[in-house]
């Protein structure tokens, strides 16, 4: 038993690290440094997308593998139900399960603003300056609101695993 859940935790680090990890680097490192890489904005956007929707597909199943070992975890923490709301431990286990339907949230419009749609008019040029600028703004808004909650998730995870 103790084997078992220490490869579930193992598993739900390792997806976090991905996820998290994957979403600062591309927050932090990636985007400042494509300004060098890409000479306008449209380009630059184009660029983002295509990091974006390679990254997902290692965060995506990360992000759900990281809900099921959550879920996992909380369940064998957390035997009686009365104890989310009785509990520090259970009330910070409601926090955690609300920033993750945030992050959620979040992340669906994230993925709602750049739908296939949306990227082929960038690809083939069909939105103006202006629509660009205003996308552009969205996206980055939506980004940072995703990296602050996941960051903040974790620290939730911090918090629960401290015995707070």
């Amino acid at each position: 038993m103790a084997l078992e859940q220490a490869i579930i935790t193992w598993i739900h680090l390792i997806c976090s690290a991905i996820w998290v990890g994957g979403s600062l680097f591309i927050a932090i490192v990636f985007a400042p440094i494509l300004k060098t890489m890409a000479p306008t904005v449209e380009d630059r956007l184009q660029i983002m997308i295509k990091v974006g929707r390679r990254f997902n597909k290692v965060a995506i199943p990360a992000l759900v593998i990281l809900i099921a070992t959550g879920i996992f975890n909380v369940h064998q923490m957390l035997m009686r139900p009365d104890f989310l709301l009785s509990t520090s431990y259970g009330m910070l286990v409601v926090i955690k399960i609300l920033l993750v339907l945030a992050l959620l949230a979040s992340f669906a419009v994230h993925v709602r603003i750049i739908r296939k749609e949306v990227e082929q008019q960038i690809t083939q040029k069909q939105l103006s300056e202006k629509q660009i600028a205003r996308l552009r703004k969205k996206i980055i808004i939506v980004g940072e609101v995703t990296v602050v909650i996941s960051v903040a998730t974790m620290f939730v995870a911090a918090l629960l695993d401290a015995g707070i």
